[in-house]
């Protein structure tokens, strides 16, 4: 099993703590576990923002300032390495760290990427998280064999053109139901 470039959603009672109500873009499956990031939870911080405290609102900014997309919100990714950058863009470009991922899209851990982005050269489509959503070997296939997530083959525009509250039922209907279909507890005859 691959789940490479599909959407995970939380299953309504079945997933706690950080990751309940999720949509998690799977960048890596493979058996050694798998690693995504979390695309329907923004936090306070924006792109701009976070440029300016990684310093890189020097003197390769763009003049006029910054694309629009220094305006978004970077988003929790995972409970995984919270102190870390990680930027889901298009087109994939080349960047010192990045994994390759479907439709040109890339995965990239480098400063180069957000350096690209400061000076208006970046990708044109991003989505910046601190942290990822990682399992280990075998983990995500428990955790689906439990009914924990449901997983369909994703969509970037749901990750890139979809406003953060609208994801988790976009990428539901994806299978072909209404979202409001989902329920937390299953009943007794």
């Amino acid at each position: 099993m691959d789940l490479s470039g599909h959407f995970l959603m939380a299953m309504p009672g079945s997933v706690d703590g950080d990751l309940a109500g999720t949509v998690i873009y799977v960048c890596e499956h493979s058996d050694r576990g798998a690693l995504g990031l979390v695309i329907n939870r923004p936090t306070d911080l924006t792109v701009a923002h976070l440029l300016q405290k990684v310093d890189l609102q020097g003197a390769d900014v763009a003049d006029p300032p910054l694309e629009e997309s220094s305006e978004q919100p970077v988003f929790y990714g995972g409970p995984v390495q919270t102190d870390r950058g990680f930027v889901l863009h298009k087109p994939a470009g080349e960047y010192t760290s990045s994994i390759h991922l479907c439709e040109s899209m890339a995965l990239t851990t480098s400063r180069d990427v957000l350096q690209a982005v400061a000076s208006g050269q970046g990708p044109t489509q991003i989505l910046v998280t601190l942290g990822y959503a990682g399992w280990g070997a075998g983990q995500l296939e428990q955790e689906l064999a439990q009914n924990a997530w449901l997983s369909v083959a994703a969509e970037s525009s749901i990750i890139f053109d979809e406003p953060p509250q609208s994801r988790y039922p976009a990428a539901i209907r994806l299978l072909g139901f209404d979202p409001a279909m989902l329920a937390g507890s299953a009943g007794h005859a």
